[in-house]
C-alpha cells in the first residue's frame, strides 16, 4: 500500500512538473510575454539594487541644489534636472522600488480581503451569499480609481506614508477577487473530492481552505497579474491628484504632477516620469496576458 501511494505520488509530480515545464514553453514561445517578462525582472532588479546605482543618492531624497534646476539631458544629468536641481534619473530609479511596492502590498491586501469573501459567499450560499454578493455588487458598480480617490479623500491622505494609499486601494480591488473566487467555488464545491471529505466529517474551513482554494490559485494568480499594472497606475494617479505621495517622496505620479506645470519648456520634468509609467503597466500587461494563456490550458494557441 506504502509502495502504491509513493507510485502515485511520484507520478503526480511528474506531471506537475510537466505541466510547468510545458507552461514555460509557452512563456517562451510568445515573444511580446518573453521580452515583457525579462523587462520586469530587469525592473524589480532595478528596484532592489536601486539605492546603490543612482548616481545622486542625495537628489532620490529630497536634496536641494538650485543652481543646476532645469538642466537639460546630458552626460552629466541623462534623464536632466527638475525644478529643485535634483537628478531625474535618480529619482525614477527609486520610484520603481516605490511603484513596485506599493503595487505588491496593495495586491497582497486586496487579495487578503477579496479571497476569503469569495470562500464563504461561495460554499455557504443562501443569505450569506446573497448579502456578500449585494455588496460586491455595489462596489463593483463604480470605477476602481473612483473608490480609491473617494476613500483616499476620506480619509485624508498627507504625508509621506502609503498606508493608507494602499488601503484606498485594496478597498476598491476586493470585489473582482470576491467574484472570481465565489464563482470558482460554486463549481467546485458539487466535485466529488469535496463531497468524500465533508462526508469524513471534515469541517467547512479546512474544506474551504485545504480542498477548494488550492484548486483556486491559478485564476487568482492571473487575476493578480492582470490587475498589477492597473494598481500601480491608480496610485500613481493618487498621486498625480495629491491624494498620494507628498514631496519630495520620489514617486513617478507625484513627478508627473509637478513636471507638468514646466512641460511646454521643460519637457524632461514630465516626460521620463511619465514614460515609466507607461512603459511599466505595459510591461506588466504583456506579461500577465502571456501567463494567462501559460496557465489556462483553453487558452492555449500551441
Amino acid at each position: 500500500m506504502r509502495r502504491l501511494l509513493s507510485l502515485l505520488k511520484s507520478e503526480k509530480m511528474k506531471a506537475r512538473f510537466r505541466e510547468i515545464r510545458y507552461s514555460l514553453y509557452v512563456l517562451k514561445r510568445n515573444r511580446l510575454t518573453y521580452v515583457s517578462s525579462l523587462f520586469v525582472l530587469f525592473l524589480i532588479f532595478v528596484a532592489v539594487i536601486g539605492p546603490f546605482i543612482v548616481p545622486y543618492p542625495e537628489d532620490a531624497y529630497g536634496a536641494v541644489h538650485p543652481e543646476r534646476a532645469f538642466k537639460p539631458p546630458s552626460f552629466e544629468h541623462i534623464f536632466g534636472t527638475d525644478d529643485a536641481g535634483r537628478d531625474i534619473l535618480s529619482r525614477v530609479i527609486i520610484g520603481a522600488r516605490i511603484s513596485l511596492s506599493i503595487g505588491i502590498i496593495a495586491i497582497v491586501l486586496t487579495i487578503l480581503i477579496g479571497v476569503p469573501l469569495g470562500l464563504i459567499a461561495g460554499y455557504m450560499g443562501g443569505l450569506i451569499d446573497e448579502a456578500i454578493m449585494r455588496i460586491t455588487d455595489m462596489f463593483l458598480s463604480l470605477p476602481p480609481l473612483l473608490l480609491a480617490l473617494v476613500f483616499a479623500a476620506v480619509m485624508g491622505l498627507r504625508g509621506q506614508s502609503f498606508n493608507n494609499v494602499l488601503v484606498a486601494i485594496a478597498i476598491a480591488w476586493w470585489p473582482w477577487y470576491t467574484r472570481l473566487v465565489r464563482g470558482q467555488v460554486v463549481s467546485l464545491k458539487e466535485r466529488p473530492f469535496v463531497e468524500a471529505a465533508h462526508a469524513t466529517g471534515v469541517g467547512p474551513l479546512k474544506i474551504m481552505f485545504k480542498h477548494i482554494l488550492p484548486n483556486c490559485l491559478t485564476p487568482i494568480l492571473v487575476q493578480a497579474s492582470l490587475d498589477f499594472g492597473s494598481v500601480i497606475l491608480t496610485a500613481a494617479g493618487l498621486s498625480f491628484l495629491g491624494l498620494g505621495a507628498q514631496p519630495p517622496t520620489p514617486e513617478w505620479g507625484l513627478m508627473l504632477s509637478i513636471g507638468r506645470y514646466h512641460f511646454l519648456n521643460y519637457w524632461w520634468l514630465a516626460t521620463f516620469p511619465g514614460l515609466a509609467i507607461f512603459v511599466t503597466v505595459l510591461a506588466f500587461n504583456l506579461m500577465s496576458d502571456g501567463l494567462r494563456e501559460a496557465l489556462c490550458p483553453r487558452l492555449r494557441r500551441f
